[in-house]
């Protein structure tokens, strides 16, 4: 079974940093972009940055300058280190990817989900 698991969130003061991996598992035959959203309460789920499988990175503007994302396709990993955090940072984080599978027998590209990790930046 193919899947996405995050790790890595907890509670840090302000100014404070994290590091939240994703771990890809199962019958993988290909990943494209891998993503990290995130969903403060009562608001919708937000993308917070992109890369894509050549490396090619892209943030939100609330995050530039603080946060990296990174992957290690060897791994199938990535990995999202926040720096610098804000109490508006606080979330729950999610990692997305589109992964080459196979599912009732059938080969193809589909989008994945974890379940997500708890942020919580306060004092």
């Amino acid at each position: 079974q193919v899947q996405l698991v995050e790790s890595g969130g907890g509670l840090v003061q302000p100014g404070g940093s994290l590091r939240l991996s994703c771990a890809a598992s199962g019958s993988i035959f290909g990943i494209r972009a891998m993503n990290w959203y995130r969903q403060a309460p009562g608001k919708q789920r937000e993308l917070v940055a992109t890369i894509t499988s050549g490396g090619s990175t892209n943030y939100a503007d609330s995050v530039k300058g603080r946060f990296t994302i990174s992957r290690d396709n060897a791994e199938n990993t990535v990995y999202l280190q926040m720096n610098s955090l804000k109490p508006e940072d606080t979330g729950v984080y999610y990692c997305n990817a589109d992964m080459r599978t196979v599912e009732l027998g059938s080969i193809g590209w589909r989008d994945y989900w974890g379940r997500g990790t708890q942020v919580t930046v306060s004092s």
